[in-house]
């Protein structure tokens, strides 16, 4: 759904990764225009919506699509809506989303707010580096739930009176376009020739 026509190199992706070449600004309209064009009612397409950004908030990292599409299908949002919503999850954004989700979680478990292991690096060479870890991981699990629901409900409202306003947009333009065939249709059928006589009188 989303695999590129011509396969860029390694190195490539992991600079488009962090700095797409068209700019995140244009990246993220892109997105959005992809989500209001989606077919499906808006309830179901910001469900969808709400479900990506909720996986985004976990430290899931690889598995966020997947756990987006699987939130999605419990709540019946549309799937490809949840796929997209989960790009609100960036190189730009996560650094600020997992901030926020350390910081509940630690508030959640009760560990001292602001409280980081300054020596990560020489924590994961030593022994038993993953109960050393354990610590770290579970205000992020735990702290991801409400911040997702909470994000997930924002990004809800937001997409919904977007795609509401899109499909009535484009609701109205279709509208407005069958009326000219209409009229067009009919002013052919009744139509005059240079005498100002009809096609019947003609004859």
């Amino acid at each position: 759904m989303f695999r590129r026509r011509v396969e860029l190199h390694p190195i490539r992706k992991l600079k488009e990764f962090f700095w797409p070449s068209s700019g995140w600004k244009r990246s993220f309209q892109y997105g959005w225009r992809r989500v209001w064009r989606l077919s499906g009612t808006p309830h179901a397409i910001a469900l969808g919506v709400a479900a990506g950004v909720f996986a985004s908030c976990t430290p899931l990292f690889g598995f966020h699509i997947l756990l987006a599409m699987l939130v999605a299908w419990v709540i019946r949002g549309n799937l490809v809506a949840s796929a997209l919503g989960t790009f609100v999850g960036n190189p730009l954004t996560f650094p600020f989303i997992f901030l926020v989700v350390y910081e509940v979680g630690t508030f959640m478990v009760g560990v001292p707010v602001g409280h980081v292991d300054p020596d990560i690096e020489g924590m994961v060479q030593q022994a038993g580096a993953f109960d050393r870890l354990l610590p770290h991981i579970v205000p992020l699990l735990v702290g991801a739930v409400p911040v997702g629901i909470v994000s997930g409900c924002v990004f809800y409202v937001i997409t919904r009176s977007g795609v509401e306003a899109y499909q009535s947009r484009r609701r109205i333009l279709l509208e407005e376009r069958a009326r000219v065939r209409a009229e067009a249709a009919a002013a052919n059928s009744t139509g005059t020739n240079g005498l100002g006589m009809t096609k019947g009188d003609a004859v």
